[in-house]
């Protein structure tokens, strides 16, 4: 048996707190379960009640006189440590703290929060809390509601994590007029014992969960922890969909950030890049969250991308339209055989290619015909339906022939049965037979696109790692020696020694103090060259009037080095200029940035994206952490808008994307294998054509004690 049955499915509960005041958190929580039909037994406990809702009271835990599985704790923070305590002693098997007062305020509540995980740690109890709502199994097994919220959802195949119960209140509420039903229901608070990745463990053995929804606002693992295993439960052909609403996000601090990468790296930013490689679809709102999940509960996945769009009316059509081909989805082109059979059931008026308009006057029999042909169609994957209130409309009868077809077909159906009051009845009787319905077309394409998405990263393709081989002591010499001399921010001159070490190709790049001495480096170098001011204080060099491109000869370089010189002077008077780079003009090829930063919490991110001098106006840039491999990598490429620009877009040769994959992979190994890397950015690196490689053209390496 898992540990967690015991919060879930427990024989036995103990509300330590019950109140006999109605009202009080721990009356309610008590009647709840009491009420709830619960199918244990129920035990309150408190030493100045008799009894609470009729039911016999006992003084303490331990004067009970069976085992108990669940022991439910409503007292203050001093008190629950107290409680804790007897609960171990006595063998209870879990414990939830609905109590608030602990991390959250700080001072001596922190401190018994953390003796009370300790405690539990110790004694191998699982602890969910402090600062929660409670749990909830509406199973007709087990009928459980120990939470703070009167409404006991009907049973079904999605289970909820949370972090804030005022949250769940709001989406019990939520789902009930929705006909929306879960399998389990959990509060977390604080996070002290039993957090997200230990319940998607639980849910993704449990037969009677098949999606998982959790409002998140900050993850207490590593990312390697969390990506590495909510990834093998979102894969394969049994997979557990999660889908995440995260709030919190924040780019405080990012303006003081030494680099590009630093700037452009947020809070938000790093969990993107967590939820994506664990294969967890992330939604910017609530409704959106239930929008998804019951588009995933139906469990009817596209095969394809193509698409048909019957409806009644012709402007939801064109937003349906809209919506599905900017979701990833594309209209289907029906075959010669599908058109024919359409013309038999529909009026001459009607339009019978895709997206079907059935004419305003359709009843039961038009939508129930023109839907059973276009998914006999092969060359259509799934259907959206959409039904507007007239006159004439049977929106029962409709939605009577649509879960009819919808049983005997292994292709999603989603509906849009526009308006409230007027489709009531139909909407109802699609939800109770788990036929995905929304209000707006938008919405219910917006949730086909994520099918989609779910069905690719179930069964995306597994290439073999590369084999790259790095001189890892040879970089750990260098960084030392520059640590010892007390040079935290590296440019070309020293960052490229590093960079070598793990494969990367750089130019030839010499320091000349002087405009005659840059005219020799240059001469011997060979024209063109490129010529950058050299100062740790100016680290973006364009933004200082430091950088002269496409230098072609000896006057050239005699002017560019003055102007050079007298653009950082401005820029920053009290800038330490060490001298001018003389840099060999690096070969042709597209501009991308790759970038390190490091987060207090989940550490090392790499940043990819389009570079040069326009990556902050963009913003086309993906991160990605631990573990990293070359999968990892190819989907990072591919995930940002510029994607296309790398492929070939207007008969141009595609870049080598592969050598871009390899220079990720290799700058991960880089800052894995040297922490006090704080920061770092290369912008621009040139990718030179298919098979060609890239080349670094700039480099800003910024390192840090202590790491």
């Amino acid at each position: 048996m898992d540990k967690l049955d015991a919060i879930f499915s427990p024989q036995t509960i103990a509300v330590i707190g019950a109140s006999t005041q109605k009202g009080k958190v721990g009356h309610d929580i008590f009647a709840n379960i009491l009420y709830g039909g619960y199918t244990g037994t129920l035990y309150p406990v408190n030493p100045k009640a008799k009894s609470v809702l009729s039911v016999k009271c006992y003084i303490s835990i331990a004067a009970i006189p069976d085992p108990i599985d669940l022991a439910m704790i409503i007292l203050p923070p001093k008190a629950a440590l107290g409680s804790v305590k007897e609960c171990i002693a006595k063998g209870v098997k879990g414990i939830v703290i609905v109590s608030a007062g602990f991390k959250e305020v700080g001072g001596e509540g922190a401190l018994m929060e953390i003796q009370i995980k300790e405690l539990c740690a110790q004694a191998g109890v699982r602890l969910v809390g402090p600062n929660c709502l409670g749990v909830i199994n509406p199973s007709k097994k087990v009928s459980l509601n120990a939470s703070f919220s009167a409404r006991m959802p009907k049973p079904g195949n999605v289970s909820f994590i949370s972090q804030s119960g005022a949250l769940c209140t709001a989406v019990l509420d939520y789902a009930a007029d929705k006909g929306f039903g879960f399998s389990k229901f959990i509060s977390i608070g604080n996070k002290a014992d039993v957090d997200e990745l230990d319940l998607l463990r639980y849910y993704h053995k449990d037969p009677d969960t098949d999606v998982v929804m959790i409002y998140m606002e900050e993850l207490s693992r590593t990312s390697e922890e969390f990506v590495t295993e909510v990834r093998e439960m979102t894969s394969g052909t049994n997979p557990t969909h999660v889908i995440v609403i995260k709030s919190g996000s924040s780019v405080a601090g990012a303006a003081a950030a030494a680099s590009h990468t630093g700037a452009l790296a947020g809070s938000d930013a790093i969990y993107d890049g967590i939820f994506t490689m664990s294969g967890i679809l992330r939604c910017k709102t609530v409704n959106q969250l239930f929008d998804y999940a019951q588009a995933f509960a139906a469990n009817k996945y596209p095969t394809g991308d193509r698409i048909a769009i019957v409806t009644n009316a012709g402007g939801p059509g064109i937003i349906a339209t809209d919506m599905s081909e900017q979701s990833g989805l594309k209209l289907a082109k029906f075959s010669e055989e599908t058109v024919k059979e359409l013309k038999k059931y529909l009026p001459a008026t009607a339009n019978f290619h895709n997206p079907v308009d059935v004419i305003g006057d359709a009843a039961k029999d038009r939508y129930e015909n023109t839907l059973a042909t276009v998914l006999a169609d092969r060359g259509v994957d799934a259907v959206l339906i959409i039904l507007t209130p007239q006159s004439m409309t049977d929106a029962i009868g409709t939605a009577e022939a649509i879960v009819k077809i919808a049983k005997n077909s292994i292709k999603p159906i989603l509906c849009a049965f526009m308006g409230v009051v007027d489709v009531s009845d139909g909407v109802k009787l699609l939800q109770a037979h788990r036929v995905p319905v929304y209000q707006f077309p938008e919405s219910a394409a917006r949730s086909l696109g994520a099918l989609r998405e779910g069905m690719k990263w179930s069964f995306r393709k597994i290439l073999p790692q590369y084999d790259l081989v790095y001189d890892r002591d040879k970089a750990a010499g260098i960084i030392d020696k520059y640590m010892k001399e007390g040079r935290k921010i590296l440019g070309e001159l020293d960052g490229n020694e590093i960079l070598n070490c793990y494969g990367f190709k750089t130019i030839p790049t010499v320091l000349s103090k002087t405009a005659k001495q840059a005219v020799k480096i240059a001469e011997k170098m060979g024209y063109p060259v490129v010529m950058k001011i050299v100062s740790p204080q100016i680290l973006h060099k364009s933004d200082a009037g430091g950088v002269k491109v496409g230098v072609k000869d000896a006057d050239g370089v005699e002017m560019a080095f003055e102007t050079i010189m007298k653009n950082g002077r401005a820029y920053d008077p009290d800038a330490q200029i060490s001298g001018v780079l003389v840099q060999k003009m690096a070969p042709e090829g597209k501009e991308v940035i790759l970038g390190v930063t490091k987060d207090p919490v989940f550490g090392h991110a790499i940043m990819f994206g389009l570079g040069g001098i326009f990556v902050e106006v963009y913003k086309d840039v993906a991160f990605r952490l631990s573990p990293m491999g070359r999968n990892v990598a190819r989907r990072m490429v591919k995930s940002i808008k510029g994607y296309p620009i790398l492929k070939g877009l207007r008969g141009q040769a595609p870049s080598d994307i592969e050598a871009i994959e390899k220079n990720i992979v290799s700058l991960k190994a880089m800052v894995d294998n040297h922490p006090m890397i704080a920061e770092l950015d290369i912008n621009p690196l040139f990718v030179h054509g298919e098979g060609e490689g890239t080349t670094v053209a700039d480099i800003v390496i910024r390192l840090e004690d202590g790491a």
